[in-house]
């Protein structure tokens, strides 16, 4: 497979469909490579180079398409972007939580290791690019300054996205979509700062940390990730979320040609 690697490309994962709905159709150039049964989508989107890809939903998934972002397309730097429950009460749908922190909070190798700690790494925290996160937060800020320019007057009263907010802080990944009170409340005890959960992130963030790759993570919180975070979930993906990120990534690329 011949595959013409541009500099300071960046690679977009995504884990589900409804979540990078939208952004094919802004890709100038397009090829697609078939690797590992996944579509890989080289272009450039607003003058830069990319690669956007959907991984699926998990860990597993998030980390093998990693590795393949790295090896096969040599990205230089990778944003995720996508939905998140909430774990901390004062957040509600529709704000925005970009990661200065990652952790897999179903990782436990206990009494060997401390919980929450990577095996033989010595971490179980991994930091985000501090510029790319930077980045992130000035383009979400004025996506949520124009919010009115990118939904109906009826979907923000819908999905009450009247005073929404972005903020920054520990963003924690697992196998499991957590929808259970008392399963959030044993999380938020034993992380205090804890802000979102999710499945993809922190695995993307081990990776990269073993590839020295600059990574940001970015996501909407899409649910109480409570007893009712089926229901609002469904419903957020579905019509709120492709338009976030299409929004706050055109934003973010079209910064950097400033």
């Amino acid at each position: 497979m011949s595959i013409s690697i541009k500099p300071n490309t960046t690679g977009l994962i995504f884990a589900m469909q409804e979540e990078q709905e939208g952004l094919q159709a802004h890709i100038q150039d397009k090829q697609i490579h078939q690797i590992a049964k996944r579509s890989f989508i080289q272009g450039e989107l607003w003058g830069h180079p990319i690669v956007m890809v959907l991984a699926g939903i998990g860990k597993v998934a998030a980390a093998s398409t990693t590795n393949l972002l790295i090896h096969h397309f040599q990205v230089n730097q990778l944003i995720l972007s996508g939905v998140a429950g909430a774990a901390e009460p004062a957040l509600k749908v529709g704000d925005v939580v970009i990661a200065k922190e990652l952790l897999q909070h179903d990782m436990d190798a206990s009494p060997l290791f401390p919980r929450f700690e990577i095996p033989l790494t010595g971490k179980s925290r991994f930091l985000a690019n501090k510029d790319l996160h930077q980045a992130l937060q000035i383009a979400t800020q004025q996506f949520i300054q124009n919010l009115s320019g990118h939904f109906f007057s009826a979907q923000i009263e819908q999905f009450q996205l009247q005073n929404v907010t972005s903020h920054t802080g520990l963003i924690a990944s697992g196998d499991q979509f957590i929808h259970d009170a008392q399963v959030l409340h044993q999380l938020k005890q034993a992380l205090p700062d804890l802000l979102a959960v999710e499945m993809e992130g922190a695995a993307i963030a081990q990776v990269c940390d073993e590839h020295e790759l600059a990574f940001a993570i970015l996501r909407t919180i899409s649910d109480s990730a409570n007893d009712t975070a089926h229901i609002d979930f469904q419903s957020f993906v579905k019509n709120v979320a492709a338009p976030y990120t299409l929004g706050i990534l055109k934003n973010f690329f079209e910064n950097r040609s400033r």
